[in-house]
């Protein structure tokens, strides 16, 4: 039997098409006979669907939209005859021009789809475009007919991640990565084994959805400067296809995909950075891509005048709590879910999405409660970035509904203090080495992701070898980055070859890794860190595609101490479930201890009210209730004082004794010992023991 929607009504120049199904939004294939094609605006007064062959400068056809394809707001069409693999697509689009109420259409530009699933255009990174072509970003049909063999999203409990950042050019692209496809997902692929030695298993990846890295690109002392980080969206529903080595063939969601696959079999969650609350469109004087030409007042929060709101920093802001735009952003979610099977994701600038149609933040925001709420997303990981570029600062007051977790800033701040030097700051982190109670105590420590260094800044060795920011290869006199960065150079700044400093420097790389991985909350570790990579002091690399971003796999020889350290220490964090307890329980447990307790240089004796440097702090794991197999006590002495204290070491039950785990003041901490229940530590070093 044939069905009636597969017969076409019209014809235009050979090309034949009928009215289209309203949804799903996007292109997609109906039957082999046709492609469906349905695109929303709220004041277009006409829409025009224009079809090109792969590459051509030119569009083979253009197809209005009769009135009678329209249903509401949203123009379907279904076109017959077309190759899939072959064909690219966009939308004119007409209605009025009246910047002052919110109205740019423009007939003559050619909009890219908002819901493309790949874009073409671009599918070699940094080869520049032609920059006469009418149409940069085209959309492109894709088969979702990927063999996942079984795959689906991992769904590891929340309180049992360790995650990496890191970008996909920057992991691989250095010549020292050894991997076939640098710079690429298929070069990450390489790399599987390389994450499963270090422990870690969830791999959170900086923007991939569809970007222009030419967006802002300037040359700067012979160096060619791009948008490099690419957290300024072309599409929410394309993977970027310059990171992909398949992206010539078409085949960049394929290479994606596949990685995802490889990575759930070894154990690893894929989660994303997305980055809905701005586009690539800039502010007034900004190109037109897509939304701003599709439906201007509806995508984007404008001013009474119609200039745009700029709560992101980057020129524009989306209208996240538009029921539009809201499902959108629910639709793109779902997507990535569902078809890309991704474990979860992190929110860019996230307070923006709590943001109203004036820019007021909301109680309530419908938006995010949606995904808080959604089916599909049911068991996806949510992580707030819980700031945003207008001043709303909402670390631990996000709206949550049990569901949000946060980037901790006030952790990162605090860790970075405290091992300078700073007393003042011990009794804050009391608290955040329990998980932030006092930011998530009505929540619990799963909220708290807990980082010391991400993209956004030093990494966590130039943290300890410089005091100011060396961002001059950026082009701004230095003046862009943050100047607040709690660095401490060790007494010297940048690259040097003082022993001394070089010993200090690597103590305190450990000393941060170690409390970051024995604290509780989700720990963050930026890519690069576990072996003491460097960005030569610059803290705000979002242009650089270069030797200053990407990984140095040199340095893992050079620094292999610090790599065994970090891997030691996860695995010890995966090895003890006490660490990872997300509730805030503070009373005696099984072993008739207090599960977390601190301790200053005598057990039990520490004022958490008043400044201090040198601590320890204890975990009592009780096997019974952890299914560990033998009961546990795990103490952590922490001397940020410059000079060598001696502590004596809580009394555990009788038949147990200490045993030195790690030790960042020596490389064999194995021979380090215990005499009659003390420990001395040399000045800025941290000791790991276990009770058992």
């Amino acid at each position: 039997m044939i069905r009636i929607d597969e017969y076409p009504t019209h014809e235009l120049n050979g090309i034949k098409y009928r009215c289209g199904r309203v949804q799903p939004f996007g292109a997609s294939v109906v039957s082999n006979t046709g492609i469906n094609f349905s695109i929303f605006s709220k004041d277009a007064t006409y829409c025009e669907l224009v079809l090109f062959h792969h590459g051509a400068p030119e569009p083979f056809a253009r197809i209005p939209f009769p009135e009678e394809f329209r249903i509401g707001n949203v123009f379907s069409m279904i076109v017959y005859g077309l190759d899939i693999e072959e064909v690219e697509y966009g939308y004119c689009m007409d209605g009025p021009y009246d910047p002052e109420h919110g109205y740019r259409f423009d007939r003559s530009k050619i909009l890219l789809d908002p819901y493309a699933k790949l874009v073409s255009g671009r599918n070699v990174w940094g080869r520049e475009p032609d920059w006469s072509d009418q149409f940069q970003h085209r959309g492109c049909v894709i088969l979702e007919d990927y063999d996942w063999e079984g795959d689906k999203p991992l769904e590891i409990p929340m309180k049992d991640l360790v995650i990496y950042e890191a970008h996909v050019r920057s992991f691989t692209k250095d010549e020292s990565s050894g991997v076939r496809y640098k710079g690429t997902f298929a070069g990450i692929l390489d790399k599987i084994p390389y994450l499963k030695e270090l422990g870690v298993n969830c791999i959170e990846l900086l923007p991939i959805f569809e970007f222009d890295e030419f967006e802002n690109s300037r040359v700067i002392d012979g160096e060619r400067l791009y948008n490099y980080w690419g957290y300024s969206t072309v599409c929410f529903y394309a993977p970027k296809a310059g990171y992909a080595a398949s992206a010539p063939l078409g085949l960049a969601a394929d290479e994606l995909k596949n990685l995802i696959k490889q990575l759930h079999k070894a154990g690893i969650e894929v989660m994303l950075d997305v980055v809905f609350n701005h586009t690539a469109e800039g502010n007034e004087q900004g190109p037109y891509i897509s939304y701003r030409g599709i439906d201007n007042k509806t995508y984007y929060l404008l001013t009474p005048d119609g200039y745009y709101y700029n709560f992101s920093g980057c020129g524009n802001t989306m209208n996240c709590n538009n029921a539009i735009v809201r499902n959108c952003i629910l639709d793109a979610l779902r997507y990535w879910v569902s078809d890309y099977h991704i474990d979860g994701f992190r929110f860019d600038l996230a307070s923006i999405l709590s943001r109203d149609e004036n820019g007021a933040p909301m109680t309530s925001p419908p938006l995010l409660e949606t995904l808080a709420h959604d089916a599909v997303l049911g068991k996806a990981k949510l992580i707030a970035e819980a700031w945003d570029a207008g001043g709303l600062y909402q670390v631990g007051s996000f709206p949550a509904w049990g569901r949000w977790a946060e980037w901790n800033g006030k952790y990162r701040d605090c860790i970075r203090k405290f091992i300078k030097s700073t007393a003042e700051c011990g009794p804050e982190l009391v608290w955040r080495l329990k998980g932030s109670p006092d930011l998530y105590g009505n929540r619990n420590s799963d909220a708290s992701i807990n980082f010391i260094t991400c993209h956004d800044g030093f990494t966590l060795l130039d943290m300890v070898s410089y005091n100011e920011k060396h961002n001059m290869a950026n082009g701004e006199d230095n003046r862009d980055g943050n100047n607040d960065n709690d660095s401490w150079n060790c007494g010297i700044e940048g690259e040097t070859d003082n022993e001394e400093v070089l010993k200090l420097r690597n103590r305190q790389v450990k000393n941060a890794a170690g409390l970051l991985l024995l604290s509780r909350g989700i720990p963050m570790i930026l890519s690069g860190d576990e072996f003491g990579n460097t960005q030569s002091g610059n803290n705000n690399a979002y242009c650089q595609d270069n030797a200053i971003s990407w990984l140095d796999w040199n340095k893992l020889k050079e620094h292999k101490d610090i790599f065994d350290f970090f891997r030691k220490m996860i695995a010890f964090r995966l090895q003890h479930p006490v660490m990872r307890r997300s509730d805030f329980y503070t009373g005696q447990n099984m072993l008739g201890y207090p599960e977390m307790s601190f301790h200053g240089t005598r057990p039990w004796e520490l004022d958490e009210n008043a400044p201090f440097l040198s601590f320890g702090f204890m975990y009592a794991e009780p096997a019974a209730y952890y299914g560990t197999g033998e009961d546990a006590f795990i103490y952590c002495a922490v001397n940020a004082y410059w000079e060598d204290v001696t502590f004596e070491l809580p009394v555990i039950p009788e038949g147990m004794k200490w045993e030195v785990v790690a030790y960042t003041g020596s490389e064999q901490p194995e021979k380090c010992s215990v005499d009659n229940g003390n420990v001395h530590l040399m000045g800025r070093s941290l000791m790991v023991l276990i009770g058992h």
